[in-house]
């Protein structure tokens, strides 16, 4: 499906992207891309502190002017909270109410995805070390899952990384 999509297009028309996608899959390297192209103020959603709320964090972040581009945000928690601890610290509700002021800035959530051993082999090559396959297929599926719901609700655009290359993004 990559090579379908015109990021350039993509992103001109849209003021606020969220790239999304487990560790390995790309999305640094397409905001490194798309920020330098088309303007965007890149935003890397760390793991947040558990005493700070996250869906305030990121009202905040979605408040401000100009345009930006998220690189991991409030989808990972839903993704990786129930799998590392058991449950998300943010609600679908919440996630519902940031992916519609997601909307309201004329955005777009573009889904990263690509074969789990090969996400584990970038990882390995990037880091040199991975979580195991069975770990990384999780992630896989839960970001589907996750995508699935939002698509129910917003656009999601999906990208399969699994040949190496994403498409140029000008």
């Amino acid at each position: 499906m990559a090579g379908d999509v015109n990021l350039d297009e993509m992103a001109t028309v849209h003021d606020t992207l969220v790239l999304e996608g487990p560790d390995g899959v790309g999305k640094s390297t397409l905001a490194e891309r798309l920020s330098a192209q088309h303007g965007f103020q890149v935003i890397h959603s760390p793991r947040t502190p558990d005493h700070l709320d996250l869906a305030t964090r990121y009202r905040e972040i979605l408040d401000r002017a100009g345009r930006i581009l998220f690189d991991r945000c409030f989808v990972s928690e839903l993704v990786y909270g129930p799998l590392h601890r058991g449950r998300s610290r943010i609600t679908w509700s919440d996630a519902l109410d940031l992916a519609e002021r997601v909307i309201d800035r004329a955005g777009l959530f573009v889904h990263l995805t690509a074969a789990p051993p090969v996400i584990r082999r970038r990882l390995l090559d990037r880091d040199g070390e991975a979580a195991g396959l069975e770990e990384v297929t999780a992630l896989v599926t839960a970001y589907q899952r996750v995508f699935s719901t939002l698509a129910d609700y917003t656009k999601v655009l999906t990208l399969d990384t699994t040949a190496g290359e994403l498409p140029s993004a000008g």
